[in-house]
């Protein structure tokens, strides 16, 4: 059982914390013939799969190392250029390894954003009066759980499909919000949250959760 993190989005929509709790690494390594059948691209100082998705090497991946080296920007660790080396025929075969790329807290923010006009969406699109928007969003890999409270502070975990007790896990997380931050006088709904003893107690309460499969701790 596996929660991967845990979001908390202010009522105007913005990103007010975040934790990465059990982020799985997603390693893919393979040995290319030529020519290079994916299409790789230098962004944001990384190189990353554009085009050609394939054998569990997906759109989005970075290039991580080169026959056992490691990338560093768009070089080896001995300086050679990475594009150069994946242009001359000679090379090949040659082996790559990818591996999926970590939000950045930009990422994080933008996504935040995202989901406030979807729960919004999701709330007037219902056929049942008084909907309160999204409560469960789920896919192939994970379900996402949100609970907003009566301020419009909303609380999301993004955990594996077969983990139970997710529903209350938001509101025992809610709970520890109220107690150790709002309790702060100098804490406002819309300032990110900088409290150690919140997080403390979040990441207890998500390790019990994970062992005992329920959230009534």
């Amino acid at each position: 059982m596996v929660i991967y993190g845990v979001y908390i989005v202010s009522k105007s929509g913005g990103l007010i914390f975040n934790h990465d709790h059990n982020v799985p690494k997603v390693d893919n390594e393979k040995t290319f013939g030529y020519p290079l059948n994916i299409k790789l691209v230098y962004e944001n100082k990384k190189i990353v799969v554009s085009f050609g998705q394939r054998d569990g090497i997906n759109v989005g991946h970075i290039l991580t190392a080169v026959n056992g080296n490691l990338v560093i920007g768009k070089e080896l660790e001995d300086g050679k250029d990475v594009f150069e080396m994946l242009d001359d025929e000679k090379n090949y075969p040659i082996n790559l390894k990818f591996s999926r790329s970590k939000m950045t807290t930009n990422e994080k923010i933008f996504l935040a954003s995202m989901f406030y006009p979807l729960f919004a969406i999701a709330s007037q699109l219902s056929p049942e009066p008084r909907c309160s928007g999204i409560e469960i969003l789920e896919a192939d890999t994970f379900r996402l759980y949100c609970y907003q409270t009566l301020t419009g502070v909303k609380f999301m975990v993004v955990a594996e499909p077969t983990q139970p007790g997710m529903d209350i896990l938001t509101k025992r997380i809610y709970e520890l919000y109220a107690d150790f931050a709002l309790k702060n006088p100098f804490y406002s709904l819309e300032m990110p949250i900088r409290c150690e003893l919140f997080e403390t107690n979040l990441i207890c309460l998500l390790e019990s959760v994970e062992k005992s499969g329920i959230s009534s701790v």
